[in-house]
């Protein structure tokens, strides 16, 4: 029952979106931010492409401290038991 129930509020989701989505189109060319040039698309795809690595290494410095803190505690368990 519960997938039915699923299955539905999901055709209901994409049917509102299916009806929103000519609004969402922007009149002209211009979307929210306005007329925008190369200069500005050019910099902001530097800002995605720059955002990934930094997201990248932050995660990773994250998992080494919590690996670390695992393995003291493990060897403070083995050490005290």
């Amino acid at each position: 029952m519960k997938s039915v129930r699923l299955i539905a509020a999901l055709f209901a989701v994409q049917a509102l979106f299916f009806a929103l989505a000519p609004n969402a189109m922007a009149a002209d060319g211009v979307g929210l931010a306005g007329r925008v040039g190369d200069k500005t698309i050019t910099l902001f795809c530097f800002g995605v492409i720059a955002f990934f690595p930094i997201l990248v290494i932050t995660l990773s410095i994250i998992q080494g401290r919590l690996e670390a803190r695992k393995d003291r505690r493990r060897y403070d368990l083995e050490r005290l038991s």
